[in-house]
C-alpha cells in the first residue's frame, strides 16, 4: 500500500446490553467518550469515538445495547442501534464471551442474517473463559451466520484488541480522513459531562433508579479566569426518587458531583465548577424534547 494512501470509515459496534461496546470505544479513543457501567442499557445514544490507526481513521459508533424493548425510550434506543448499522462502512457484533450465545445475541445474529448484513464477530471478556470455551462459542455462532472474521479480545485489559483495530484499518474504504486528526469524539463537551454524571448515578445508586432518571446540561460556560462552569439537571419521575438522589443532608448528590467533577477534570485537563440540580418531571420518558437532546427518535 502506498504510504500516503489513507483510509477512513465508520465501524458500528452492536450487541446485547453490557457486552463491552463502550469499553472498546473508550480503549480506542484513549479517553472517556462513552460511559461504562456494570448495569445493562447504559448507553442511550450513538456515540462516535474517532482515532487513527496506521494509515486509517477509524470512527467507532458505540450503539445502545439491543434487547427486547418495552418502553418508548427502550424502543428509541434499539432503533438508534440499528440506525448505527445503516450508517456504517463495517459492522462488528460484540459478544460477552462469559455470557455466551444467549437469546438476545441469537436475535441479533438472526437479524444480521435476514438482512444480509456483513459483520465481524468480536468475542469480548475472553480473560474470563477458557480457550476451549472460546473455540466452542466461535463455532456455535458462526454456524448460524458466517462472519467475515472473528476476534477474541479483552477490551478491559487491551488483550488482542490491536488485531481487531489492524483488521479495520486494512479494510475501511480508501479516502481522506473525515475528521481533524486530533479529534476523539463528535459529542459536545456539555453532553459528555452529562453522560459522566449519569455514569456516577449508575455507580452510586441502587439497581432500578438510574433507569428512571436522565441528566441534561443546562449551562457550559467558560469563565474569564479560564475555568468552566457547568450546570446539570437530573430529572427523576417521583419525589421519593429525588430524596434518594439527594441523600441524607445532600451527601449522595455531593458524592456524585465530586466524583463526576474529578473525572471530567482528568479527561479535559481543565478546572471545572460543576453544579447539579434534581427536579421531578413525572413523564420525562415520554417528553419529545428529552429525546431530541440525545438524538433519539420519539415516534418509534
Amino acid at each position: 500500500m502506498d504510504n500516503f494512501e489513507t483510509r477512513a470509515g465508520f465501524v458500528s459496534l452492536i450487541g446485547a446490553p453490557n457486552a463491552g461496546k463502550s469499553t472498546i470505544t473508550n480503549h480506542f479513543a484513549g479517553s472517556k467518550v462513552s460511559i461504562v457501567s456494570p448495569k445493562a442499557q447504559t448507553t442511550r445514544t450513538v456515540v462516535k469515538a474517532i482515532g487513527i490507526y496506521d494509515n486509517a481513521q477509524i470512527i467507532f459508533l458505540d450503539t445502545p445495547g439491543i434487547f427486547n424493548p418495552k418502553r418508548r425510550l427502550d424502543r428509541a434506543m434499539v432503533t438508534a442501534a440499528w440506525g448505527g448499522v445503516k450508517d456504517a462502512d463495517m459492522v462488528a457484533l460484540v459478544v460477552d464471551a462469559k455470557r455466551g450465545f444467549d437469546d438476545e445475541t441469537k436475535a441479533i445474529v438472526q437479524k444480521l442474517k435476514e438482512d444480509h448484513i456483513k459483520s465481524l464477530l468480536v468475542l469480548n471478556k475472553t480473560d474470563l473463559v477458557s480457550a476451549g470455551r472460546l473455540l466452542e462459542l466461535t463455532k456455535q455462532i458462526n454456524d448460524v451466520y458466517d462472519f467475515e472474521a472473528t476476534f477474541m479480545v479483552s477490551a478491559l485489559n487491551g488483550e488482542h484488541i490491536e488485531d481487531f483495530y489492524a483488521y479495520l484499518a486494512k479494510h475501511l474504504p480508501i479516502g481522506p480522513f473525515l475528521y481533524p486528526e486530533e479529534q476523539m469524539s463528535d459529542m459536545p463537551l456539555k453532553l459528555l459531562a452529562a453522560e459522566v454524571v449519569r455514569e456516577k448515578l449508575f455507580l452510586y445508586l441502587h439497581d432500578e433508579l438510574p433507569y428512571h432518571l436522565t441528566v441534561e446540561p443546562e449551562l457550559w460556560q467558560r469563565r474569564n479566569d479560564g475555568t468552566i462552569r457547568a450546570e446539570m439537571t437530573i430529572y427523576v419521575t417521583r419525589d421519593n426518587q429525588k430524596i434518594i438522589v439527594l441523600g441524607k443532608n445532600g451527601q449522595m448528590i455531593k458524592k456524585i458531583g465530586m466524583s463526576a467533577r474529578t473525572e471530567l477534570e482528568d479527561i479535559l485537563e481543565e478546572k471545572i465548577h460543576l453544579f447539579l440540580f434534581v427536579k421531578v418531571r413525572e413523564n420525562w420518558e415520554n417528553d419529545p424534547a428529552r429525546f431530541g437532546t440525545w438524538g433519539l427518535t420519539y415516534n418509534v
